[in-house]
């Protein structure tokens, strides 16, 4: 990665993705699967485009992307779950990074929202669709929490393009 200073930075113009994707990559996130159901079967799509809202009402929010072949099934779900990976579970992000129906990867029942949800993640969010909003080559996906879930263990991070975990200092 080419080292940016605030006195030798660049315009990021469509030529230049790679390079903006390379400075977004500055910013360590969450790993999360978004489930939902669609008329094939219990879908899912990794993320790490998450955020909390607002804590009242409780809104939640991840971007996904217009260019991707699962974007129709999630923007028009009424429901979907948002579950945070725990440390060990970097396989299980790739596998719904790849294939959107990788539930033969991990335990999963479906909740009384009729949404698929993955029992063994570190955190989980059940949420009802609130708002979609255009922004750019993504939407902004915002739900209102009905249920969360919380496990003990360590997040999966993603930072620079790779996976690690967090070290807090002494």
């Amino acid at each position: 990665m080419t080292h940016v200073t605030a006195l030798d930075g660049f315009v990021p113009t469509p030529d230049r993705q790679r390079e903006f994707r390379n400075v977004l990559g500055c910013f360590g996130t969450g790993v999360t699967v978004v489930t939902c159901m669609t008329d094939r079967g219990p879908m899912g799509i990794t993320a790490n485009s998450f955020s909390a809202v607002s804590l009242e009402p409780p809104l939640v929010l991840w971007c996904p992307a217009h260019s991707s072949h699962r974007f129709k099934a999630f923007a028009s779900a009424r429901h979907y779950a948002i579950q945070v990976l725990a440390q060990g579970q970097k396989d299980l992000g790739l596998a719904f990074a790849k294939d959107g129906f990788s539930f033969d990867h991990c335990a999963w029942e479906q909740n009384e929202w009729g949404v698929p949800v993955l029992t063994e993640t570190l955190a989980r969010f059940e949420c009802e669709a609130h708002a979609l909003h255009e922004a750019g080559d993504h939407a902004i996906a915002v739900g209102r929490v009905l249920r969360a879930h919380a496990n003990e263990g360590t997040p999966l991070l993603f930072t620079q393009g790779t996976y690690g975990s967090f070290t807090p200092f002494d």
